[in-house]
């Protein structure tokens, strides 16, 4: 998993009312030692969806063809539980999306947003 921390993601000044340093250690507590939670400082190109939180799949799901799943507007903590839950049930290839989650799913940025 990967959590943005880079530009407009974890920024006091745009989200003032989110502890964005305990949504990263909630994350890492939930998700538990099997899954890395990796905080880039590298903006990820999607600042209009600020924060942004990228879960990649396991081997397992690497194997059944998933592709990494983008959540943005990650602002409190029932969408912490909600995507820490799924990566526990296995995440992107092994485990359905759930519903939920299909709301703060998003699409990547394109080349475009890459240059």
């Amino acid at each position: 998993m990967t959590v943005c921390r880079g530009c407009c993601c974890g920024s006091a000044r745009k989200h003032p009312d989110v502890d964005h340093a305990r949504q990263v250690v909630r994350l890492r507590a939930e998700v538990g030692a099997e899954h890395r939670v990796r905080v880039t400082d590298d903006c990820l190109d999607a600042c209009e969806r600020s924060n942004v939180v990228v879960v990649h799949p396991s081997p397992a799901g690497r194997a059944a063809g998933a592709r990494p799943v983008w959540f943005g507007f990650v602002l409190d903590d029932t969408a912490v539980d909600d995507i820490a839950a799924w990566v526990r049930a296995g995440g992107p290839g092994v485990a359905p999306l759930p519903a939920v989650l299909e709301l703060y799913a998003v699409a990547p940025p394109g080349p475009a947003a890459r240059r």
